[in-house]
């Protein structure tokens, strides 16, 4: 098979070799609702991620350097996304395996249900923590064999692999293998145009739009793991 990437856990080729490409749709959806949340919760912070740890991280640095309070908002959301992961793993270790997606995307809905209602109640700053632990979670979705296969919140691991694809295809190799990137990084784009759309026009409305979203993901989740090995 060649040389693989390995700037991800087990490889981000296992989103093209290993998935069923009704997973591969799942994994658009999840990283729609990613770039969705992302987007209403870099607006209602007022320039922080929830789910772009590596955006969270330069900007801490940053605020550091500048010795501003900034830097401990971004610091406290990394941490809320890694308890996201954290949780997540531990409340699914010792499920069977073909149930531990649905665990996981219904704590998602959860946790950004409980982000809405925090949002409806006033309470904007621990809405925002919710939503990012609700990301760290989605990140454990796609998780197998001890690691996580690729991430659905973040796209840099997804560009260098379509890079990469079309690199093989210039060479001779398949004219198509580049297309499920295109369209991960496309769903996280369209996401977020989506949240920032949703957020001017309503940002209490926006939280239960993606609350709404996950919900309707679990049953969809339930029906992938009980007719498809992951």
């Amino acid at each position: 098979m060649g040389w693989r990437h390995r700037c991800c856990p087990d490889a981000i080729d296992e989103f093209v070799i290993r998935y069923h490409t009704r997973f591969q749709r799942l994994a658009f959806c999840l990283a729609g609702l990613a770039g969705f949340v992302d987007a209403i919760g870099f607006l209602g912070s007022g320039g922080l991620f929830v789910s772009f740890m590596s955006g969270n991280s330069t900007r801490m640095a940053i605020s550091m350097a500048e010795a501003t309070s900034l830097a401990v908002a971004a610091a406290g959301l990394i941490a809320l996304f890694v308890v996201g992961v954290f949780l997540t793993i531990m409340a699914s270790a010792k499920i069977t395996f073909a149930h531990r997606k649905v665990v996981a995307i219904s704590g998602v809905a959860a946790l950004l249900l409980g982000a809405a209602g925090c949002k409806w109640g006033g309470f904007d700053v621990p809405a925002t923590g919710l939503l990012c632990v609700a990301m760290g979670a989605s990140n454990t979705i796609f998780r197998r064999d001890g690691e996580v296969s690729f991430g659905v919140t973040y796209m840099t691991c997804t560009l260098v692999k379509l890079g990469h694809k079309l690199a093989d295809a210039a060479l001779g190799g398949s004219p198509t293998d580049w297309i499920p990137y295109l369209l991960l990084w496309l769903a996280l784009v369209f996401g977020g145009i989506l949240g920032a759309v949703s957020y001017v026009w309503s940002p209490d409305a926006s939280f239960g739009f993606a609350a709404a979203f996950a919900l309707t993901l679990i049953p969809i989740t339930q029906r992938l793991t009980a007719t498809l090995s992951p």
